[in-house]
Order: structure tokens, then C-alpha cells, then sequence
């Protein structure tokens, strides 16, 4: 195994061992600080020209959106659970308009929407 290789077996061992360990607040805010990444990363792959990538980090964005809207329990969550179903919803279709489009507008709006939230989540103790 090279070193490039083993680095990220280690990097994976981490995230599942963190993974593992989190409480549900603490994964969601996992997921937050994971979903901005990969918006940051699909546009600067896009800024690059490196299409490849930011198609890749655009799918991992995409799950880690699909992941934020299965914690969401929408019976008892009430007009909160709601509202940021909606806004996923929204964040998924733009943040693919944005790939389509190849608009960095639009993944600055995507990462514009989510950052608050992500905050005031981390803020939550």
C-alpha cells in the first residue's frame, strides 16, 4: 500500500470512528461543515476548469442534503421541519442549476443559505 493510499485509509478510519462516537446534533453539524466543503470545493473545481471534480463534489453535496433532509422529522418538527425541508429542496435544485450552469452565483447562494443555519446549529449546545 503507498503512502498517498494509506493516508486515505487513515483519513476514513477517522470520519467512521467520529462517526461513530457523535451524538445526533453532533453528526448534523458533521454534515453542515461537510456540505459547505463540497460546495467551496464544487466551485472552486469550477473556478479550475477541473469538471471532473466538481462533478464529484457537487453528488457529495447532494447526499450530504439527502442526509440533513432524512434527520428531519417533519411530523413532529412541526413549521421548523417544514421550512428547512423546503429549503433543502430549494439548495438541491439550485446547487444543480449551478453545476448545469456552471454559475458560481448560485453556488455562492447555496453556501449563502446554509451558512447560517450551520452557525446557529453549532451554536446549540
Amino acid at each position: 500500500m503507498n503512502a498517498l493510499a494509506a493516508l486515505k485509509s487513515y483519513g476514513q478510519v477517522q470520519v467512521n470512528a467520529g462517526v461513530q462516537d457523535a451524538s445526533s446534533h453532533r453528526l448534523i453539524g458533521m454534515l453542515y461543515d461537510g456540505l459547505l466543503t463540497r460546495i467551496a470545493q464544487a466551485k472552486g473545481s469550477m473556478l479550475q476548469k477541473d469538471m471532473e471534480n466538481k462533478s464529484s463534489k457537487v453528488t457529495e453535496a447532494m447526499n450530504i442534503i439527502i442526509g440533513l433532509r432524512e434527520f428531519l422529522d417533519l411530523e413532529q418538527g412541526g413549521e421548523v421541519a417544514a421550512n428547512l425541508d423546503a429549503l433543502y429542496e430549494y439548495v438541491q435544485r439550485t446547487l444543480m442549476q449551478a453545476h448545469i450552469q456552471n454559475d458560481e452565483a448560485k453556488f455562492n447562494e447555496c453556501r449563502d443559505l446554509l451558512q447560517p443555519i450551520s452557525e446557529a446549529w453549532g451554536q446549540i449546545g
